[in-house]
């Protein structure tokens, strides 16, 4: 299933809120079952990124809010107040551990399409899932460009620092983004040691480097040649340097040190073009960095784990689980 986003983006509907009180609430938002027998969101298990009221808050904090759309695999939700890593233990674990990213061209986050689904498959690999709910820049957060990436780097310190409690080996922690959150995914590969906030506690000596990383459908360039016109914008806000632009665009800073990757996407994809998958997959032969690419005919953009079965992109969750065995996973 091809899932186009614009249609949220630009449709004028308002979510639904949660409450007024947003950082109360948010410890108890309106849940959803997402469609028979799938689990809920939150799951009961999370932990928060930042104690107390994350840094540069807005004041008022953002309203939690939430769309349901009963037409296909698709809970998105707004309004951040408090980000967290969102728990998935499978039966019998591994060690091996992944921080999933959603998307939702930074100014919503679709965690059912690209957070519970991608959990659940995952989990079947004894895998242990973390999914982020990461601020979003355009809800009035101080350091706007960076807010997202402090919350992927201290989400990576988090799990690390509480790896026994998790049954995890801190070392086979990955990450793995879906569009926007591809673009974080891939900020924070080549930006895990970035000072963007002001360490507070011993987990943040620890390190935020993925030990590998998925793309999928990535957002990679925001230069807007290239970008769609919603995630640069929403993310560094309006008429950004040219300097801000490079700073954020993560293929331009490849080395050949950056963990190993992924890439995943179609070729029809007509809201996040491929061309942002051949710049991450040139930047990383460039520089010497390990990277595995899987660029399918027909999929569009934001098929999750929805295509169906005959079409050959239905199988890149196959073909990660077998590359992240290789690469540390």
């Amino acid at each position: 299933m091809s899932i186009e986003r614009r249609a949220f983006l630009g449709s004028g509907l308002a979510l639904l809120a949660a409450s007024a009180a947003a950082a109360d609430d948010y410890k108890n938002p309106a849940i959803v079952a997402a469609e028979p027998g799938a689990p809920l969101w939150p799951p009961k298990e999370r932990v928060a990124l930042w104690p107390g009221t994350p840094p540069g808050a807005p004041h008022p904090l953002p309203t939690p809010g939430w769309q349901m759309f009963p037409d296909g695999p698709q809970l998105w939700i707004k309004g951040i107040a408090m980000p967290e890593v969102n728990i998935f233990r499978p039966a019998l674990a591994d060690g091996s551990a992944i921080l999933v990213i959603p998307g939702g061209s930074y100014t919503f986050q679709s965690v059912q399409n690209e957070g519970l689904h991608p959990a659940a498959r995952f989990n079947a690999e004894r895998t242990t899932v973390f999914v982020l709910s990461y601020r979003l820049p355009d809800e009035g957060w101080a350091d706007r460009p960076t807010v997202a990436l402090a919350d992927a780097q201290r989400a990576m310190r988090l799990i690390r620092a509480r790896a026994g409690e998790f049954k995890i080996d801190p070392n086979r922690l990955g990450v793995l983004g879906f569009s926007a959150g591809g673009h974080l995914a891939a900020d924070l590969t080549v930006a895990y040691d970035q000072p963007v906030y002001a360490p507070l506690d011993a987990a943040d000596r620890l390190s935020a480097k993925p030990a590998f990383t998925g793309l999928i459908y990535p957002v990679i360039s925001l230069d807007t040649a290239i970008s769609h016109g919603d995630s640069a914008p929403n993310l560094l806000g309006p008429n950004a340097s040219p300097e801000l632009v490079a700073a954020r665009s993560p293929a331009l800073h490849v080395t050949k040190d950056t963990p190993p990757s992924f890439v995943a996407a179609a070729m029809d994809d007509g809201f996040i073009t491929p061309e942002n998958s051949l710049q991450w997959i040139a930047a990383c032969r460039k520089a010497g960095a390990s990277v595995e690419a899987h660029l399918f005919s027909k999929g569009g953009h934001g098929f999750g784990l929805h295509l169906p079965k005959d079409m050959p992109g239905s199988r890149w969750p196959d073909l990660f689980a077998l590359w992240m065995r290789k690469h540390g996973g």
